[in-house]
This record gives C-alpha cells, sequence and structure tokens, in this order.
C-alpha cells in the first residue's frame, strides 16, 4: 500500500505540473490558430464576453495523463506487474477515445466557424461503438462481470445479456452528462475533482490499495483538473472543448468499471445526471406541453438567468457533489 501511495502521489503530482506548463503554453497556439469558442445566441447575454476564448484546452491534461500514466506503466514492466494495468490501459482507452469524438466534433465547430460540431447522431453512433469496443475488448480480458451489485445491500443480481445493454447506456449516458456540464467556467472540471477525490480515497480506504488501477487514474485525474483549473476558473482563460469533456466522461465511467460499480457513478456523478434530465425534462415538456420547465437548460444556465454568479454555480455544484460522494461511499 505504502509503494502504491507513492505512485499515487507522483502520477498526481506530474500530472498537475504537466498540465498547468502544457495548458501555459497551449493557449497563445490556439489563439494563435484561431481555435476559440463560438457563443449561441440564445445562451445568456454576458457570455458574449466569451467569444474568442481559447477551446480544446482539454488537449493539456489529456496529454499530461498519458505522458504521467505512461511513465508509471513502463515502471510497471520493469517491476513485472503489467498485469496490473489491463484495468488501467482499458480505462484510458475509453476515455482516449472519447476524447477523440471530441476532437472531431470540436475540428467540425471551428470547420464552420459556428458552435455546432458533429451531428447528435453522428456523436451518438460513434459513441455507442467506442462504447461496445470497450465492452468487448473488457470481457475478453476477463475485467467484466455481468453480475450487477445493488449498492448498500450484498446483493449481486446477474442480468446476462441485460448487463451489457445497461452497461452501454451507463457509458453513453455518463459520457455526454460530463459534456453538458462543461457549460460554465471551471464547472466541470471542479465537480470531476470531487469524483475523483472520491475515487482516490476508495483506492485506499475501501480497497486498501490493492487496486492500482483505481489508485492511478484517480490520481492522473486530481493533477490533472487542479492543473487545468489554474486557467479554467472564471473568468476562464482556456476552455476543454469536446475534447475534454468526452475524454473525463469515458475516464469517469470507465474507472466506476474498474471497481465493477457502475451504479455508483450516478451517484457520485448526481450533478451531471442532473444536467441530463434537465435537457431531456425540458425538450419534452416543451414538445408536448409548448412550455418550459426551466429559463435555460442545461439546469446550470438555468441558474445564470436566476442571477447567480459563475463562481457561486461552480462551487454550489462541487458543494452538493462532496454531499452525494460521502452519501455513495456507504453503498460501497
Amino acid at each position: 500500500m505504502a509503494e502504491l501511495l507513492i505512485e499515487f502521489g507522483i502520477v498526481c503530482l506530474v500530472t498537475l505540473l504537466l498540465t498547468a506548463l502544457f495548458t501555459y503554453f497551449i493557449i497563445p497556439i490556439l489563439k494563435g490558430k484561431k481555435v476559440s469558442q463560438h457563443i449561441l445566441e440564445i445562451g445568456p447575454r454576458w457570455h458574449s464576453s466569451k467569444e474568442g476564448t481559447p477551446t480544446m484546452g482539454g488537449i493539456a491534461f489529456i496529454m499530461a495523463i498519458l505522458i504521467a500514466l505512461l511513465g508509471i506503466a513502463v515502471w510497471y514492466v520493469i517491476d513485472g506487474k503489467q498485469k496490473e494495468l489491463i484495468p488501467l490501459a482499458l480505462t484510458l482507452s475509453l476515455a482516449v477515445m472519447n476524447g477523440m469524438i471530441g476532437f472531431f466534433d470540436d475540428f467540425c465547430k471551428l470547420m464552420k466557424k459556428q458552435n455546432e460540431g458533429l451531428k447528435a447522431y453522428q456523436k451518438f453512433a460513434l459513441q455507442v461503438i467506442v462504447a461496445i469496443i470497450y465492452l468487448a475488448v473488457m470481457r475478453v480480458c476477463g475485467c467484466l462481470d455481468t453480475a450487477l451489485h445493488i449498492p448498500y445491500t450484498n446483493i449481486n443480481v446477474e442480468l446476462g445479456v441485460i448487463y451489457y445493454v445497461f452497461a452501454l447506456l451507463t457509458i453513453v449516458g455518463m459520457v455526454n452528462s460530463v459534456n453538458l456540464t462543461d457549460g460554465i467556467d471551471g464547472l466541470a472540471s471542479s465537480v470531476t475533482l470531487v469524483v475523483s477525490i472520491f475515487f482516490a480515497l476508495a483506492a485506499f480506504l475501501i480497497y486498501g490499495g490493492e487496486n492500482s488501477a483505481l489508485a492511478l487514474m484517480s490520481g492522473a485525474l486530481i493533477g490533472a483538473m487542479i492543473g487545468f483549473l489554474i486557467f479554467n476558473l472564471h473568468p476562464a482563460r482556456v476552455f476543454m472543448g469536446d475534447t475534454g469533456s468526452l475524454f473525463l466522461g469515458g475516464a469517469v465511467v470507465g474507472t466506476a468499471f474498474v471497481i465493477d460499480e457502475p451504479i455508483i457513478v450516478f451517484i457520485i456523478g448526481g450533478m451531471y445526471v442532473l444536467e441530463s434530465v434537465s435537457v431531456i425534462l425540458q425538450v419534452g415538456s416543451f414538445k408536448i406541453r409548448h412550455k418550459r420547465i426551466f429559463k435555460m437548460a442545461p439546469i446550470h444556465h438555468h441558474f445564470e438567468k436566476c442571477g447567480w454568479k459563475e463562481n457561486k454555480i461552480v462551487v454550489v455544484f462541487s458543494a452538493l457533489t462532496v454531499v452525494l460522494c460521502v452519501i455513495a461511499w456507504f453503498g460501497l
């Protein structure tokens, strides 16, 4: 456990420093290439000041995470512990593949010079394909069990083939929920930081330092989010873009599968889920009743239109995530 704790600390520190360094140098590059955010006219009027802010900054923390984890992977191979890297590699692959979808989406937005990239069905189809590949490889590697643990109980329900349907919907749904959360400065980064700390604490206090994939992935995410928040808190100097948010969605839900607790991700990621539910309710209500439930969706924009400052929303959402993580803790 002591050795893994040291490795966790090294990964966290290296990722933090590299993320901060890469982000610092990538901002002027993105500005020079005019890789900037286009603001929707239907959004809050004060968001117009964000026009021109560099986006796709998620590239910085993705590179930092990959470098840090690659370094520790080399050490594991030298030490003969390469088998412990399989769950980590699979989780990282899920995150990177979703990040690539986000990259293409951001790239299309830049080419079109508007805030719409890939069509919704195109993005969804790609996410489904990625999730299927991930689940198939997980099964082949023996890292996936079709018995679903019910939090707060000792019950495991064998779902058989239905488990794959549940897992597919969980992955795609959570990835898109994290994407929706990335709507104001520092929100997705801050909420994901809290979720990552939960995973880190679970790695050492619940799993006794025996799950290296859980510890290393959470350490990398913690370092990355702290390093990125230096530039992403309001007023943000850079946005992560879909490149970053879809990567984070894959990383978060993949980490939940590492500990074979997919239901837990809906609890600790309750604020992500709230963002998605608010959009579903808003669209459904407007189509059926021709009335809107919220002033604007996702729900963080509703609070903005109610007069909340961006920093207040970030603090409240992060605090609520802490509460949800405490509740989830007893369900592991």
